[in-house]
Formats: C-alpha cells, structure tokens, sequence
C-alpha cells in the first residue's frame, strides 16, 4: 500500500528523477514545448505551474527560482514568459496527447505553453532587436589609427633571391 506517497517513480532512484525532471523542465523553458511520454509530462507540470507563479512576482523571486533552475533559465523565466501570464491565475500548460510510440507502445503527449505563439513573437522581437544592433554596430566607422612601425627586418623571398641573380 502507498499510504502518503506523493509523485510518480518512473522506475528510477530519486536522483535520477530528479535530473530526468530538471532536464525536461529546462527543455520546456528554453523551447517553450516538448515531446515526450504522457506520464513524465504529467510529472512536471505542476512544478511548471509553480515555477511561473513565482516568476511572476518579478525580479524578487530570483533567489526561490536559483534553487531549481540555471541563470539564463530565470532570466528567460522572469523577463519572457512570466509577463505573458500576468493576467493569468494558473493553467500555464497544456497537454496534447499524440497517441503511442512505435518502438515501445509508450503513449506519448506535447507539453506546451497555453499562450506560446505569444511567447515565440517576443523572442522573434528580441532577435530582431539583436540583429539590429549588431547591423549598427558594424556601420559605425571606427577612427583610423596610426599603425606602429614593425622593427623586424625585412625578409626576402625565394623568387625576389632568383631574380637578383638572374640580373647579375
């Protein structure tokens, strides 16, 4: 009997599931959507949820976020998806399930963001914002600078040496 017994095993040791899940949970915030078997997906979606109900309080929950996510993943987290769900309570996430997997039978789903095409514009935004930049960037004309005199002795050539003593 499992009296008590929160979450699914997956038929994996504790650290495994917990590196199985922080892969999948970076996956998705990185992406934004994912494939993979229905129970996994069903395994980290309520830390998703957690995780953007954090996010949205802003700049202040870094150090809640530091605990289970890396830096870009946060930054990702608090500046781009957080303020898409603002005005949202919870229900984050989406689960389509897309039938079994030929090699296994496993019954498969993608786990997506409710509002991901909002999300996809913004990070197109932001690439084109970047682009930009670095298109200005390259146009500004640096000031020439005087080029400093090389010490070094010139050195002649094999075929300068062959015609010199062709001329002789």
């Amino acid at each position: 009997m499992r009296k008590q017994v929160f979450g699914r095993r997956l038929k994996r040791d504790a650290n495994e599931r917990k590196a199985l899940f922080s892969g999948l949970i970076s996956a998705m915030i990185l992406k934004g959507k994912i494939t993979t078997t229905e129970q996994k997906a069903k395994s980290i979606k309520g830390d998703l949820e957690k995780l953007v109900t954090k996010a949205k309080r802003g700049e202040s929950s870094r150090l809640i976020l530091k605990k289970s996510l890396k830096p870009f993943e946060i930054d990702r987290m608090i500046n781009d998806i957080a303020p898409v769900f603002k005005d949202r309570n919870g229900g984050y996430t989406r689960l389509i399930k897309t039938g079994r997997r030929f090699g296994d039978n496993a019954s498969t789903a993608i786990l997506e963001w409710v509002d991901l095409e909002k999300i996809q514009e913004k990070d197109k935004s932001k690439k084109d914002a970047k682009i930009a930049s670095k298109k200005a960037k390259k146009q500004v004309k640096k000031p020439e600078t005087k080029r400093r005199l090389s010490l070094k002795k010139p050195t002649i050539s094999k075929s300068s040496k062959s015609t010199d003593k062709e001329k002789k």
